[in-house]
């Protein structure tokens, strides 16, 4: 795919994506979206990647994607937001981003794990997003999207440490995915996600329509001890709520390692 296919995809009636930059390798699409809101018009800047050689994860994990397979892109925002409403606009991106997967692979059953993956049904990951946020005072001074998507990169010639808990949108669909029609849908869906959510309005209730975690038992690495309980939904500010033997909390960081069976009736 060309340099000219990807920026084409860049539309100024919106605010996400209304332009597209494209580069066939970079270190970091997220640092290079932070870098671009110093600049004129950098607000809603989507920059995309073929290859990555020092892309990031969640909890400082790397980002492994073999070149021009799947895809990768990172816009950044200054969004019109309270701080605490961070966790909603991790909510939103990952339901845009499934979204977007969706359209393009009709019937994958695709779900989101909080607090911002994309699974399938059985689990096995098929995008992951990472949200870095700067604040000021009480509101969000500026938000960078990092989305990676498994595209066209078969589950098979995934890395070992991957195997049985990845899968891509080529291996869901049973044929190629077009990539730059991803990109457009995904832009799309987060420039709707973002007004909505700028307009107050929560992306909750579409969660629950679509959760890989409600109603299931769960291990939870919350940072300094590993937490048992069953999913209980997500609260109003984004926490994922867990009952537990101790009651129900609130986990505002962690990741969930482990999902099992429903809970009981």
């Amino acid at each position: 795919m060309t340099e000219q296919e990807w920026t084409a995809v860049a539309d100024s009636t919106r605010r996400v994506g209304r332009r597209v930059e494209f580069h066939a390798e970079i270190g970091s699409t997220n640092d290079r979206a932070r870098a671009a809101l110093a600049e004129v018009d950098g607000d809603g800047l989507a920059v995309v990647a073929d290859l990555q050689t020092a892309g990031r994860g969640r909890r400082g994990r790397g980002w492994a994607s073999p070149p021009g397979a799947n895809l990768m892109v990172s816009v950044g925002l200054r969004p019109d937001l309270p701080a605490s409403r961070a966790g909603l606009l991790g909510i939103a991106a990952a339901l845009a981003v499934r979204d977007a997967a969706a359209s393009l692979v009709p019937g994958a059953g695709l779900l989101v794990k909080w607090p911002n993956d994309v699974v399938a049904t059985d689990g096995r990951k098929v995008a992951g997003l990472l949200l870095e946020t700067a604040v000021s005072g009480e509101r969000l001074a500026e938000a960078i999207i990092g989305m990676g998507i498994n595209v066209n990169w078969p589950a098979a010639e995934m890395p070992g440490e991957l195997q049985g808990r990845a899968t891509s949108l080529s291996d869901l669909a049973g044929a190629p995915v077009d990539r730059v029609a991803l990109l457009r849908a995904t832009l799309a869906a987060l420039d709707r996600e973002l007004a909505a959510l700028e307009r107050d309005e929560s992306p909750l209730q579409r969660l629950a329509a679509v959760s890989a975690l409600d109603g299931r038992r769960v291990t939870v690495d919350a940072g300094d001890e590993l937490v048992d309980g069953t999913v209980a939904g997500v609260s109003p500010d984004g926490l994922l709520l867990l009952d537990t033997t101790r009651g129900r909390l609130a986990l505002s960081v962690g990741e969930v390692i482990s999902v099992r069976q429903e809970a009981a009736a």
